[in-house]
């Protein structure tokens, strides 16, 4: 076995460990629930849960390696799975917010829970409606649920409020994030790209990997690690964390206008549908020519958006050199964070793992292939 094979292995220990650690945690609350009315919502979310990449247990694990802790230390299981339920009541209210039907190809828990409805008679919207609200209330179990599971990790008091501290500043740089990605700040249409960047750094980059490895840090005591410590520490979290966080973004919302190449299917439209205000389509917008931002402006975000109308604008998207511009950001930020790590003075386990975590976030499928590209081909 080849050290990046370890490397590999170990990460995804990381992520079994994490969603045993879940689902353990969701069978006792269903188990012991106040009432016969929560056992079904606790349901919904072990389905919602299942699968996902990780990304912020991963990213603490990393950082708590990176400080000198033990990859077998419980604490870091549970501070794992705290953050990916904090993750879940993201996603959950994300999902409520931007309409979204489905979440990696499966019902978003709204969506789910509307299923579910019992029905009454002569109103076409009160499924809708029931599926919402059960949806809120289990958002808000996951983040009360993420402050149970840090309780869990059963760390010194000092440490415990670091980790915290940290926990309150994603929560409330997401809050800003999801407000900006709402058009919560009406400036932002005077620089449509240099606010979907600072959505992105509020809502992902920071989030979803920049703190998450700072969590790992002060979970191990990262002022008294062995090598680096305390400050140099923590600068390297913000410059190495900040450009995977950002590239991991600009992929998944290539992702979601394209699809996966490797995956039999059209591409959904409901990323288009949405109209989020992203890096790549601000960026398509800025470069567009007027014909093709005709096209643009009209399709993107139109509730209605058919699979041939969404197939002309992703089409128009790729023609005004957005969807290249966004590989190579992709490309710059993989280079940049891989940069930070080999002159950082970490550990050459915990460097092996950073380097895969740049892997794992960057290196998803780079091509776009487009709807006129996949008619030519026959797929």
């Amino acid at each position: 076995m080849t050290v990046t094979d370890a490397v590999r292995g170990d990460l995804a220990e990381v992520r079994a460990g994490v969603d045993a650690t879940l689902d353990r945690f969701l069978a006792e609350k269903a188990r012991t629930a106040p009432d016969p009315c929560l056992p079904p919502l606790v349901d919904v979310l072990r389905g919602f849960v299942a699968g996902g990449p990780r990304l912020g247990p991963s990213a603490c694990h990393c950082g708590f390696l990176a400080a000198g802790g033990s990859s077998d230390d419980p604490a870091v299981a549970w501070t794992g799975a705290a953050l990916e339920m904090f993750h879940t009541f993201a996603l959950v209210h994300d999902d409520i917010m931007s309409h979204a039907e489905l979440r990696r190809g499966r019902p978003t828990v709204h969506r789910a829970l509307a299923e579910r409805f019992p029905g009454v008679d002569g109103d076409p919207t009160a499924a809708e409606r029931f599926g919402v609200n059960l949806a809120i209330l289990a958002g808000d179990l996951c983040s009360t649920w993420t402050d149970e599971l840090l309780d869990r990790a059963e760390v010194d008091r000092a440490r415990w409020r670091e980790v915290r501290a940290l926990l309150h500043t994603m929560r409330t740089e997401l809050i800003a994030g999801q407000c900006l990605d709402l058009g919560g700040d009406p400036r932002s249409t005077a620089d449509p790209v240099r606010s979907a960047w600072r959505m992105i750094r509020l809502k992902t980059a920071r989030y979803a990997v920049e703190l998450p490895l700072r969590v790992g840090v002060a979970l191990a005591g990262g002022g008294e690690a062995p090598t680096g410590g305390g400050e140099a520490l923590t600068r390297f979290c913000g410059a190495y964390g900040r450009p995977v966080g950002e590239a991991f973004q600009l992929r998944d919302d290539l992702l979601g206008v394209f699809g996966d190449p490797e995956v039999p299917g059209r591409p959904s439209p409901q990323a288009l549908r949405g109209g989020r205000p992203t890096v790549l389509m601000a960026l398509a917008r800025q470069q567009a020519t007027p014909e093709q931002l005709e096209v643009i402006s009209t399709l993107h975000g139109d509730p209605e958006l058919d699979e041939e109308r969404a197939a002309r604008l992703r089409d128009v998207v790729v023609a005004t050199g957005a969807v290249a511009r966004v590989e190579r950001l992709i490309k710059a930020r993989a280079d940049r964070a891989s940069g930070a790590l080999r002159s950082s003075a970490t550990s050459p386990a915990a460097k092996a793992s950073l380097a895969e975590l740049v892997a794992l976030t960057t290196r998803r499928p780079r091509s776009v292939t487009t709807p006129a590209q996949r008619t030519r081909s026959g797929t």
